[in-house]
């Protein structure tokens, strides 16, 4: 059990579990437009999730001690950088257009963890500022990657299915942002510093049923696909409004974190009934 326990934690805190998220929200884009996956396109999102998460989580960490790593933390450091070796290897089978749109949304992650406005500040300094960015990332990478080398796709679809990504992620991360509470510093004028733990659940389910009501207006909206997406918000808004503050390790890095894994799944059960 305890081998079970550590393979489970190294899933999990090596961003593999984060990696299939992003993987399964890519994969919500192309069957959403009825799009046969692009399997180099969905290698190079995994590695590159991985990549991005690790350098983000662990950057400074590694940098502090360099010379004393836990062994598991050592791990994930190798780990790391064997997925950046396959991400460079998934970059050369990409198209140029996937390149350019990735480089703009990496160049947010980066902006995101290092210091580069000051030696003291990076955009998750920015009160406010941090789970916009992290849903600005992933719809970014989930909707506009996908299909940015479609041409049939109309700019209208892509902006409604870039927005109700977004909110939803907003959502989903709401359960981390109240996590975190008891160890954000004040300055970064997260959701529950501002309003509270309650308002900041109900903002989550306010953000549900707007990407609902998307899903309802979309011109290429599938009935099959609508039903996917209300299970999937219904789970969800359990989620969120079940969240505590001191709740268990896996409460969000596992379970919520698995919420666009189920809704690939409720969308792949759906088609196929």
């Amino acid at each position: 059990m305890e081998m079970i326990k550590r393979l489970f934690d190294f899933y999990i805190n090596s961003s593999i579990h984060v990696a299939l998220a992003v993987v399964s929200l890519g994969l919500v884009t192309f069957f959403h437009y009825g799009l046969k996956p692009d399997l180099r396109l969905l290698f190079f999102i995994f590695f590159g999730s991985i990549t991005g998460y690790n350098f983000v989580k662990y950057a400074g960490v590694a940098k502090l001690h360099h010379r004393s790593l836990a062994k598991g933390l050592r791990l994930i450091q190798i780990f790391s950088f064997i997925s950046f070796l396959f991400l460079i290897w998934a970059a050369f089978t990409v198209e140029l257009k996937i390149l350019i749109w990735a480089a703009i949304f990496g160049s947010l992650t980066l902006l995101y963890a290092l210091p580069v406005f000051s030696k003291q500040r990076n955009l998750r300094s920015i009160s406010g500022i941090k789970i916009f960015i992290i849903a600005f990332v992933w719809a970014g990478v989930t909707v506009v990657l996908p299909v940015v080398t479609v041409g049939e796709v109309s700019v209208v679809n892509i902006v409604m299915e870039f927005v109700q990504r977004f909110l939803l992620v907003l959502a989903w991360t709401i359960p981390f942002e109240i996590r975190d509470l008891r160890y954000d510093l004040l300055q970064l004028g997260t959701m529950p510093q501002r309003v509270g733990v309650t308002k900041t659940k109900l903002l989550g389910l306010a953000l549900l049923v707007a990407a609902l009501l998307i899903q309802i207006f979309k011109p290429y909206g599938t009935v099959p696909a609508l039903g996917a997406l209300a299970v999937t918000i219904v789970v969800s808004a359990g989620f969120i409004w079940k969240t505590r503050e001191r709740q268990s390790s896996y409460y969000s890095s596992f379970w919520v974190e698995a919420l666009p894994i189920f809704w690939l799944l409720m969308l792949l059960l759906t088609g196929s009934l």
